[in-house]
């Protein structure tokens, strides 16, 4: 049975109405989730903008210790490959150093075994020589900027982070593609809007093409 004519006119509201509060609820739950992400992105994007007018004082530490008798032997040999430290020897240094060296990949090589050692806002590395067990550990810090900058280029902050950005970056674009369609809907009352919407697109692409060589 077809529709009346009445039911055809109150068609278009309803499903307006019922699209407007899909698009709000997913707007505002999108922009909950990557609020503070946000924030701090626009923020380290400045910091990264300017980084050569932002000094930092690099931290150095610096530690020299012997492995135990027993876990010499673990590390002994001559043999070159690339693999990750003992199980009991990680621990170890671990609990001697707090330096996560656990389940890290290391170069070994007849004389000494090196594991490099990056993370956000600094660097290190450490080297044990298969010989003696000495044990050389130097931990390099660059600040709380540094540190928020590369968590930004998502450098060396391992998987979870990894996956975190991935997220983050969804939640981004149902922010943004929420958005674009509530602009759509509200267009025809803000005579602006689209004017705004293709400043945004043309403005960085006429500085690119003009600026960037």
């Amino acid at each position: 049975m077809g529709q009346s004519p009445a039911q055809l006119e109150s068609a278009t509201p309803q499903r307006r109405a019922f699209w407007m509060r899909q698009l709000h609820q997913w707007h505002w739950i999108s922009s909950a989730l990557c609020l503070i992400g946000l924030l701090l992105f626009a923020l380290t994007g400045i910091t990264l903008n300017h980084a050569r007018q932002i000094e930092a004082t690099p931290q150095v530490t610096h530690r020299n210790l012997v492995l135990p008798t027993e876990l010499r032997v673990a590390v002994g040999g001559d043999d070159a490959r690339k693999a990750a430290l003992p199980t009991a020897v990680g621990a170890w240094l671990d609990d001697q150093l707090q330096a996560h060296v656990a389940g890290r990949v290391a170069e070994w090589s007849a004389d000494e075994v090196y594991l490099s050692l990056p993370r956000p806002g600094g660097d290190g590395w450490l080297s044990i020589d298969r010989a003696s067990g000495a044990v050389e550990y130097e931990l390099t810090r660059r600040g709380a900027i540094a540190y928020l900058n590369d968590l930004h280029k998502g450098r060396n902050a391992g998987a979870a982070w990894s996956w975190f950005l991935d997220v983050f970056a969804l939640a981004c674009l149902v922010f943004a593609i929420t958005g674009l369609f509530l602009l759509k809907l509200h267009a025809a009352r803000r005579t602006s809007t689209w004017p705004l919407v293709t400043l945004g697109l043309v403005l960085p692409v006429v500085l690119a093409l003009i600026f960037i060589h």
